[in-house]
């Protein structure tokens, strides 16, 4: 029996809109039907390498296709909260793209308008249904490692030096906790399975006004810890672990999890692997139409309350650091 089909429209033709484009024509059930840019010779290139149906040359033009079912938004994301917004309020479900947005309080607005017009919405934090870290949550929810005591998890690359780029950029929302700290963060509150109690940090500000790299430790009920780094100008070993009292979880690369392994006091190690030749954004867009089809407003796995529990964890990581966005000045 196939699935029922669902009709897909991407916002924002950059780079990771072109990862989760390719990606999407893997996914079984998803129709490409439209993709729209501010330029259309922009969205007509897109369309064309990608397979698409349609090209707008405007935002405006991709909330009004009533063929559209689901918008992923792959833009900046100080854009976010504006562009998600006008998709529910279109009556389009939607699957953004991390850091969900600036700040918690954007964050709560989306979750409410969902609510409130019973749509779907979801964060697209890719690496909770990649399958080692589908086994990982397996693991910890059948307590093989006993009870979780410490995480650690980096992320972290050397983009070089380009004050004019979006990673360094202050006004389009860059820097090391939003663009790359959202895995590490995210992957503690997985873990866990709430936000922490207490929170140190370490931050060095670049000339740009960004951060460039930190360090935080994350405190919870019970003495339980969560070691993070993330960077964007410095290349980390980007491997996660989870300690608990009768063994651990170790996944290299957390990041893109093509592998993760159990060790278990007094046992041979099992581990997991994943041999994908694509690169797995797939499984968080079959996730999506899942609950698409299911009639379900949230995913489980990355709920909105948890989305908004993580931008607010960052929102206190930022206030620590003194960092506030050019987008925030008016909020």
């Amino acid at each position: 029996m196939s699935q029922r089909t669902i009709k897909w429209g991407i916002l924002g033709c950059g780079g990771i809109s072109s990862t989760f484009a390719k990606d999407l024509r893997l996914a079984e059930g998803a129709e490409l039907t439209a993709v729209a840019a501010r330029s259309l010779e922009k969205a007509e290139q897109f369309a064309e390498q990608h397979g698409f149906a349609r090209a707008y040359g405007s935002y405006e033009e991709l909330f009004n296709d009533s063929e559209v079912e689901i918008v992923y938004v792959g833009t900046i994301h100080p854009l976010h909260k504006e562009q998600v917004l006008a998709c529910l309020h279109a009556g389009k479900a939607v699957l953004c793209e991390k850091p969900f947005t600036i700040n918690e309080a954007e964050a709560r607005e989306i979750a409410q308008l969902a609510r409130d017009k019973k749509l779907f919405v979801m964060e697209a934090m890719w690496t909770r249904f990649l399958p080692p870290i589908v086994r990982t949550r397996e693991w910890l929810k059948q307590g093989l490692i006993g009870d979780v005591q410490l995480v650690k998890a980096d992320f972290g690359f050397d983009a070089g030096w380009n004050p004019e780029g979006r990673l360094l950029s202050k006004e389009q929302g860059g820097g090391a906790l939003l663009d790359a700290g959202v895995y590490p963060v995210s992957f503690a509150s997985m873990v866990y399975g709430e936000q922490p109690k207490s929170i140190q940090s370490s931050a060095h500000i670049g000339e740009t006004g960004v951060d460039e790299r930190f360090s935080l430790l994350f405190e919870y009920d019970g003495g339980r810890t969560a070691m993070l780094n993330g960077a964007v100008r410095l290349s980390l070993t980007n491997d996660a672990h989870i300690f608990g009292t009768k063994g651990y979880i170790h996944i290299p690369n957390f990041l893109f999890s093509n592998k993760a392994s159990l060790h278990v006091q007094g046992q041979d190690p099992v581990t997991v692997e994943d041999n994908r030749q694509f690169a797995g954004y797939k499984y968080e867009a079959e996730a999506a139409m899942a609950c698409l089809r299911s009639g379900m407003l949230e995913n489980e796995d990355i709920t909105l309350d948890e989305t908004v529990g993580i931008m607010e964890t960052m929102d206190r990581i930022r206030k620590q650091w003194g960092l506030v966005y050019p987008s925030e000045q008016g909020e």
